[in-house]
């Protein structure tokens, strides 16, 4: 009998193997299923159905951390949390903008690596559970404005009759402005909101990454937004068409 077969699995793709059994350690103490991975290509063979999040490295051998989150986006919206070196500022907002939900720079301390973990499962656990009653009942509930449908239960967004493909975060992004059409976000607002962590001075490149990204693929011209505005000294704001 699979003693994990009830547990939430946690997929993680890191070439070093003290992190590896360290993280895994950490993680089956609190009762996950952890899957080790030692690189890209090994993490995408082990990339299954029930995998509720990865922990995935960005520099690693042969294909980095970007590709694996690339090619993962590809058939998965699952929470990818990115490990990063501390020098790699770039890397961070290169893994945001591959597809990837938040990240944690190396050194990191268990207590934060796992309170970033229980962040990431409990959205997506929240977010699936929904949707698959949402399936049962039936009940198609949706925010309509300026040409954009959403659901409000599931991940399910059209703009003027286009589907788009958000990952979890966009999502949720998108939804909670939607339902506040109008109000004024600041970045501590929406990292606290949908993060549900406290918000520290570099979270806001965290936040900005997601908004570009939601824009690309929400906005007849990101670079000219008519759906989410910028409200300078203020945070974002959405207004739909005029």
């Amino acid at each position: 009998m699979d003693n994990n077969a009830d547990k939430i699995k946690i997929l993680i793709i890191e070439d070093d193997p003290d992190i590896r059994e360290g993280v895994r350690i950490l993680l089956e103490s609190e009762g996950f299923a952890v899957i080790e991975a030692e690189d890209g290509r090994d993490g995408l063979q082990k990339m299954l159905d029930d995998i509720s999040l990865v922990i995935l490295d960005i520099m690693m051998p042969g294909m980095s951390g970007i590709r694996v989150c690339e090619e993962i986006r590809k058939k998965s919206f699952v929470p990818i949390l990115f490990l990063t070196a501390k020098v790699q500022e770039s890397d961070k907002l290169l893994g945001l903008v591959a597809g990837g939900d938040d990240y944690l720079t190396k050194p990191f301390s268990y207590a934060e690596l796992l309170g970033r973990v229980k962040a990431q499962i409990r959205r997506y656990t929240v977010y699936s559970a929904s949707a698959e009653e949402s399936e049962k009942t039936a009940c198609q509930e949706y925010i309509v404005s300026g040409g954009i449908q959403i659901h409000t239960v599931f991940n399910e967004v059209q703009v003027k009759g286009r589907t788009v493909d958000l990952t979890d975060t966009e999502y949720h992004i998108l939804l909670l402005m939607m339902q506040n059409k109008g109000k004024i976000f600041s970045a501590q607002n929406l990292y606290e909101s949908i993060w549900n962590e406290p918000y520290f001075y570099n979270c806001n490149g965290t936040v900005m990454v997601h908004i570009r990204k939601l824009r690309v693929k929400i906005e007849p011209n990101a670079q000219e937004p008519v759906y989410i505005k910028t409200v300078w000294g203020k945070g974002y704001r959405f207004e739909g068409e005029k």
